[in-house]
């Protein structure tokens, strides 16, 4: 697991929202490379291939990881490093058992997926139980206008909705790239 980039530079000034300059990183989204999907907003969680569920962690520089903390990578810019931690020892382990107990739950398969519900940031998905979504199987959206002001229109509506966001997927499923209704100034 890697940190998403944003498709848009970050304000130096104000990292809390985004420039109307493309990140680099990002150009195969705005050279139409790229299949959009909804961003959840949740609790990001995986499945290993040993059958082990492990929660996305981050910790800021100078402070301890948590027993077992799996680093996966540093930012440069902020210093924290995400990683893994296992579901058992995380907070939200009791909202994971119970999407895990959900009706029609389970079959699942190694991979990441988002863990949402009532008591996981403030329930912007509205979801009455928790559960857990397949980033593979990710909501499909239309391709925005692949300019700045084009896709700030699409998110903020997205958003009105209760989507987070966008999430493009790269063909060579590698690659991905995000912006969040959030990243736009209000």
């Amino acid at each position: 697991m890697r940190k998403i980039p944003t498709i848009f530079k970050r304000d130096p000034d104000d990292r809390a929202h985004v420039l109307s300059e493309i990140n680099p990183d990002c150009q195969w989204v705005f050279d139409g490379e790229g299949k959009p999907t909804r961003k959840y907003d949740g609790i990001c969680v995986m499945l290993d291939d040993a059958g082990e569920w492990w929660a996305r962690r981050e910790v800021k520089p100078g402070k301890t990881p948590p027993p077992n903390f799996a680093p996966v990578t540093t930012d440069e810019v902020t210093g924290k490093t995400m990683g893994w931690e296992p579901i058992g020892q995380s907070a939200f382990a009791k909202y994971h058992a119970e999407a895990m107990a959900e009706p029609g739950a389970g079959g699942w398969k190694p991979g990441t997926y988002e863990l949402v519900g009532p008591k996981i940031n403030g329930n912007p998905e509205r979801e009455r139980h928790h559960r857990l979504i397949a980033h593979a199987d990710a909501q499909s959206l239309p391709n925005p206008e692949l300019t700045f002001e084009g896709i700030q229109a699409a998110v903020l509506t997205y958003g009105s909705l209760g989507a987070e966001g966008i999430v493009w997927h790269h063909p060579d499923g590698v690659r991905f790239a995000k912006i969040k209704a959030r990243d736009f100034r209000a």
